[in-house]
Protein backbone atom coordinates (compact mmCIF):
# COMPACT_ATOMS: atom_id res chain seq x y z
CA UNK A 1 0.00 0.00 0.00
CA UNK A 2 1.45 3.32 -1.03
CA UNK A 3 0.79 6.08 1.43
CA UNK A 4 -0.13 9.54 0.32
CA UNK A 5 2.55 12.14 0.93
CA UNK A 6 1.26 15.61 1.72
CA UNK A 7 3.16 18.88 1.86
CA UNK A 8 2.86 21.36 4.69
CA UNK A 9 0.65 24.21 3.59
CA UNK A 10 0.23 26.77 6.35
CA UNK A 11 2.79 29.23 7.62
CA UNK A 12 1.96 28.28 11.21
CA UNK A 13 2.88 24.65 10.47
CA UNK A 14 6.32 25.69 9.22
CA UNK A 15 6.90 27.98 12.21
CA UNK A 16 5.87 25.37 14.76
CA UNK A 17 8.11 22.70 13.16
CA UNK A 18 11.09 25.05 13.18
CA UNK A 19 10.73 25.34 16.97
CA UNK A 20 10.74 21.55 17.48
CA UNK A 21 13.45 18.88 17.21
CA UNK A 22 15.99 18.70 14.40
CA UNK A 23 18.65 16.41 12.96
CA UNK A 24 21.39 17.78 10.74
CA UNK A 25 24.05 16.35 8.44
CA UNK A 26 26.26 17.62 5.59
CA UNK A 27 23.43 17.63 3.04
CA UNK A 28 20.14 18.41 4.79
CA UNK A 29 18.58 19.57 8.03
CA UNK A 30 15.44 17.70 9.06
CA UNK A 31 13.00 19.34 11.46
CA UNK A 32 10.35 17.02 12.88
CA UNK A 33 7.60 17.02 15.45
CA UNK A 34 3.94 16.49 16.08
CA UNK A 35 1.41 18.92 14.68
CA UNK A 36 -2.20 19.22 15.88
CA UNK A 37 -5.04 18.29 13.49
CA UNK A 38 -2.84 16.01 11.39
CA UNK A 39 -4.07 12.94 9.51
CA UNK A 40 -2.24 9.89 10.91
CA UNK A 41 -2.56 7.92 7.66
CA UNK A 42 -0.62 10.40 5.53
CA UNK A 43 2.99 11.52 5.67
CA UNK A 44 3.33 15.27 6.11
CA UNK A 45 6.65 16.38 4.62
CA UNK A 46 7.92 19.47 2.83
CA UNK A 47 11.19 20.23 1.07
CA UNK A 48 12.83 23.65 1.15
CA UNK A 49 15.71 24.88 -0.99
CA UNK A 50 17.00 28.40 -0.53
CA UNK A 51 17.75 30.75 -3.40
CA UNK A 52 21.42 30.83 -2.37
CA UNK A 53 21.77 27.28 -3.68
CA UNK A 54 21.32 28.28 -7.31
CA UNK A 55 18.83 28.90 -10.05
CA UNK A 56 15.41 27.24 -10.29
CA UNK A 57 16.74 24.27 -12.28
CA UNK A 58 19.24 23.36 -9.56
CA UNK A 59 16.73 23.86 -6.75
CA UNK A 60 14.13 21.70 -8.48
CA UNK A 61 16.72 18.97 -9.11
CA UNK A 62 17.44 18.86 -5.38
CA UNK A 63 13.72 18.68 -4.55
CA UNK A 64 13.21 15.85 -7.06
CA UNK A 65 16.08 13.91 -5.48
CA UNK A 66 14.67 14.42 -1.99
CA UNK A 67 11.15 13.37 -3.05
CA UNK A 68 12.56 10.21 -4.61
CA UNK A 69 14.57 9.40 -1.47
CA UNK A 70 11.52 9.85 0.76
CA UNK A 71 9.40 7.61 -1.51
CA UNK A 72 12.06 4.91 -1.12
CA UNK A 73 12.23 5.52 2.63
CA UNK A 74 8.48 5.00 3.01
CA UNK A 75 8.83 1.59 1.34
CA UNK A 76 12.04 0.40 3.04
CA UNK A 77 12.11 1.86 6.56
CA UNK A 78 9.34 2.64 9.00
CA UNK A 79 8.70 6.35 9.30
CA UNK A 80 6.58 7.79 12.07
CA UNK A 81 3.40 8.98 10.40
CA UNK A 82 2.31 10.95 13.46
CA UNK A 83 5.30 13.26 12.93
CA UNK A 84 5.52 16.03 10.36
CA UNK A 85 8.84 16.66 8.62
CA UNK A 86 10.52 19.71 7.10
CA UNK A 87 13.64 18.97 5.04
CA UNK A 88 15.89 21.94 4.29
CA UNK A 89 18.58 21.27 1.67
CA UNK A 90 22.13 22.55 1.92
CA UNK A 91 24.34 23.67 -1.01
CA UNK A 92 26.68 20.67 -0.57
CA UNK A 93 23.92 18.43 -1.90
CA UNK A 94 24.46 19.54 -5.50
CA UNK A 95 27.95 18.09 -5.86
CA UNK A 96 27.45 14.66 -4.24
CA UNK A 97 26.19 11.41 -5.69
CA UNK A 98 22.59 10.36 -5.16
CA UNK A 99 23.49 7.12 -3.36
CA UNK A 100 25.65 8.87 -0.75
CA UNK A 101 22.91 11.39 0.01
CA UNK A 102 20.35 8.59 0.21
CA UNK A 103 22.40 6.57 2.70
CA UNK A 104 22.99 9.53 5.02
CA UNK A 105 19.34 10.62 4.92
CA UNK A 106 18.17 7.04 5.60
CA UNK A 107 20.48 6.94 8.62
CA UNK A 108 19.04 10.18 9.96
CA UNK A 109 15.45 9.08 9.41
CA UNK A 110 16.14 5.83 11.29
CA UNK A 111 17.56 7.84 14.20
CA UNK A 112 14.25 9.68 14.54
CA UNK A 113 12.46 6.43 15.49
Amino acid sequence: MKSKILALSKNEEFKSLLKQKKISNKYVTVFFGKLPNKDKNKLNISFVTKKKIGNAVRRNKIKRRLRNIINDAVKKITLKFDYSYLVIAKPTMLNKEYTIIKETLFGDLERIQ
